[in-house]
This record gives C-alpha cells, structure tokens and sequence, in this order.
C-alpha cells in the first residue's frame, strides 16, 4: 500500500509540474520571426566563421535584427546575398567574390644547379608540426626571412573547403574552390593571408617589409622594393611602401608589365614571363 501510494504522489506531482510548464510556454512563448528561418536557408550553412559571427544561424539573425550588413558571406557569395536581402525586402549591392592569396612563393629547396631557391632556413625544425609552434622556437621559427610561410599546414587543417594545400613547402590556395571565407587567415601567426578579388590575377606574392639587403639574405624571391614594377606600370597601379610593393586594384589591368620587370619573380601575373620577354621589356622602357 505505502509503495502504491508512493508511485501515485509522483505521479500527480508529475501530472501538476507538466501542468505548470504547459501553462509556461503558453504565458511565456515568442513568436519567431518567419523570416529568420529563411534567412537561414539562404546560407551555406558552414559555419566557417568568415562573417564575424558564431556560425550562419548567428549571421541571420544578426542581420534580421539590424546588426549586421547583407553581403558578409563569403562563401554564399552575391547569390547569397540577393536571397537574403529579398527575405528583408531590401536592395543589396552586388558582391564581388573574394579569395584568400598567401602572401609567399618563396619555395625552400634547391635547384639543379645546387643554388638554394626561396626561402633559406637557418636551422631544421623537429617540433610540432604547427606553424603557431613553429614561431616559439629559435627566434620566431626556422626562417631567416621572418615574414615567410613556415609551411607547417595550420591553415589547411582550418579551410572547410580543402582550398589550401602545402606545395613544395609553401600554402598554396586553389582559386576555384576558395569562397573567401578567410578562415586560414585568422590562423596564420605571420598574417600571411589577405583576401583579394577572384578577377584581380597579378598580386604580390610577398609581405617583407625588411630592406632589400636583409630580404635578399632570407630569400631569393622576395621583395626588395627596388622601383622597378612602378616605373613599368603605365597606370600608375603599383608603388613601393615600406620596402614592399602594393598594387592599387582601382587602377591595375593585370597587364603584367610589372611582373616580367620584378628582378625577384615574385609578381604573379597571368602574363607568362620568360628572361626573353623580360629584356625586350626592360629594353623597351630605356627608350
């Protein structure tokens, strides 16, 4: 009998506090938004952070509460951002895709000559393989040049979209499957990766701020801001600040003059240069 009445006092004790809760949610229910479930469907849904919030469900309704701007995404892109500023009944510029460039090409190896080719290490490094690690030890890594890639792969383990890759000791991002998210970037211990437009193709491949004596005693490619690629540039797109050339995307045509005058090869650009091509140039802007 006392386990009978037992189980009944649960029971209804059970019965009165589910009662209450009922009542709750009732008294105290939110209505949602419609609109910010679609708002979420408009993103990709990864997560990856490139926004600046706590995933895509963060991004939504911080752009349905007014705190954030339509376009943040970069890996939904304009699409996304056209979607998402139906959802709010607005009009959304349109968004230029951005990718992630690793401001390095120095490749550390050595030719067939025997020549040491890219950035020169000053010591092996047998720590973990971290890049973060990498810079605790022997006086910011195992670089010379302290503003080089150490290759140790931290920024592939953090891309969602396997768009970086560790080539011949140096990160290198695939254009076609980067959306931009800059994940990579905020991983890098030598802020080494900037985003850039998808159709912009001539981009300096270093970030060495150093002098060109101390550049050139690091690494063979990189940049010693001598002038040359300003002096080429017939759009006045380039100029040198801090020992190292910027180009002003407003202005540039992704002719390639700059490239094939860089002493150093590290101007990418979608023009090919050959040391042929490079003195019919350098020829040409003596006359």
């Amino acid at each position: 009998m006392d386990i009978l009445i037992a189980i009944l006092a649960l029971g209804g004790l059970g019965l009165l506090f589910g009662l209450v809760l009922s009542i709750a949610s009732k008294v105290f229910y939110v209505e949602e938004d419609p609109r910010l479930q679609e708002l979420r469907e408009c993103l990709p849904g990864a997560d990856c952070g490139g926004c600046g919030y706590t995933g895509c469900g963060g991004y939504a309704e911080a752009v349905l509460n007014g705190k954030a701007e339509i376009g943040k995404c970069a890996a939904g892109g304009d699409e996304c951002a056209q979607a998402m500023a139906a959802v709010m009944g607005l009009t959304a510029e349109k968004t230029e895709r951005k990718i992630a460039l690793v401001r390095c090409k120095g490749y550390k190896g050595v030719d067939e000559n025997g020549k040491i080719t890219g950035a020169r290490l000053k010591g092996e490094y047998e720590g973990i393989k971290d890049c973060l690690a990498a810079t605790k030890v022997a006086g910011r890594g195992p670089l010379i040049c302290k503003y080089g890639c150490l290759g140790f792969g931290t920024c592939t383990t953090a891309c969602k979209y396997d768009a970086i890759h560790i080539v011949d000791g140096i990160a290198k991002v695939d254009r076609e499957k980067c959306v931009g998210c800059m994940a990579c970037a905020k991983v890098c211990p030598r802020d080494l990766i900037v985003p850039v437009d998808y159709n912009h193709y001539t981009v300096i491949a270093c970030a060495s701020k150093a002098r060109g004596a101390t550049t050139i005693r690091g690494c063979s490619s990189g940049c010693i801001g001598c002038g040359q690629c300003v002096k080429a540039c017939p759009y006045d797109a380039i100029r040198v600040e801090d020992n190292l050339a910027i180009i002003d995307y407003s202005k540039c045509t992704s002719c390639g003059l700059c490239a094939i005058i860089c002493p150093q090869q590290m101007i990418a650009s979608p023009v090919k240069t050959t040391p042929e091509l490079s003195q019919l140039v350098k020829a040409a802007l003596k006359k």
